[in-house]
């Protein structure tokens, strides 16, 4: 029965993410061009959970590239408020667009002449009426089967916060050294200083043939070290191309006969590749720009030194790609 209602909680939270994922449109265009031309910072504000929520999502802000801090509603009314500026662009979040406190707050920067983005369940709100800039997160339910906890809205509320920060992210090209220029004193930070060649896989780790192997042999090389990828060397083990899973899925699809096929004509040659020397941001990096989880580690004459696996990279489990 417990794992039954978990299950319905996913199903609801998925719907409602949905719904606002289908209103996206001009005024998200509009809220993210408004804080790429500010020249101050986001100050992101509201209160209980959506407070939470705003805090979260300030904090990815500023670790993505974007200034930002989290201004509190009433703290704002006792003095706080002398942190914002006039430059500064102010995103308001109040799922009923009703709360008292985050409305008076707003009612005073507005004689301030601060641009405001709302994002609000409900475009009739007062605070709806506030903005410049609307952001719908209304959702069709609550997971709560009271329909009082917020939980669908403020995980529509998150999502769309995230989707701000990688759409400002991508805009400004922030890359991973940025990232870890952020984040000098974390774990992520210190991996990504080091050089390729401490986190690589090499020796027997490698997947790897030789490039007169047949497919099958690759295949079996590719299943065997789970990596999603095979290497393909020559004799004297300079790189000379790769398969991936996908690969093989779109040869399948095409109804190819694989074992029929050559190593060479299955392969992308000359692929993307790292110095070995290179730092594991670089890395990061690379991987980030081409879309992909694997990397080979050469040398400078292409002999093949190692492959570098994302999750190596980030370190298993502890952490996630940033776009």
């Amino acid at each position: 029965m417990s794992v039954e209602s978990a299950k319905e909680v996913f199903t609801v939270e998925i719907e409602g993410l949905t719904a606002v994922k289908e209103r996206l449109g001009e005024e998200f265009e509009q809220a993210v061009a408004m804080i790429m031309d500010c020249p101050s910072r986001l100050v992101i504000t509201g209160i209980g959970k959506s407070g939470i929520i705003g805090q979260k999502i300030s904090a990815t802000l500023n670790s993505t590239g974007t200034p930002s801090f989290f201004l509190h509603p009433v703290e704002a009314m006792h003095g706080d408020l002398g942190m914002v500026s006039s430059s500064d662009v102010i995103l308001a979040i109040s799922y009923s667009g009703e709360t008292t406190e985050l409305n008076a707050l707003l009612s005073s920067l507005r004689s301030r002449a601060v641009r405001i983005i709302a994002m609000s369940g409900n475009p009739h709100s007062t605070l709806a009426g506030f903005a410049d800039v609307f952001l719908n997160v209304r959702v069709p339910r609550e997971a709560c089967p009271l329909g009082l906890a917020p939980t669908s809205s403020t995980t529509a509320t998150l999502v769309l916060g995230d989707a701000l920060a990688i759409s400002l992210l991508k805009r400004k090209e922030f890359r991973a050294e940025d990232f870890r220029r952020n984040h000098p004193g974390g774990s992520l930070g210190e991996r990504l200083k080091v050089a390729v060649r401490e986190v690589m896989l090499r020796g027997d780790k490698i997947p790897v043939v030789v490039e007169n192997a047949s497919v099958a042999e690759a295949i079996a090389e590719l299943n065997a070290k789970s990596l999603g990828a095979v290497l393909i060397a020559s004799a004297d083990h300079r790189l000379r191309g790769i398969i991936t899973d996908g690969d093989l899925r779109r040869i399948i699809i095409q109804n190819r006969d694989i074992q029929g096929l050559e190593l060479g004509r299955v392969m992308t040659a000359d692929p993307v590749s790292i110095l070995g020397d290179l730092l594991a941001a670089d890395a990061l990096s690379i991987m980030q720009r081409h879309e992909i989880t694997v990397l080979p580690v050469v040398g400078r004459n292409r002999k093949l030194e190692g492959i570098l696996h994302l999750h190596d990279l980030l370190g298993k489990g502890e952490f996630r790609f940033l776009i």
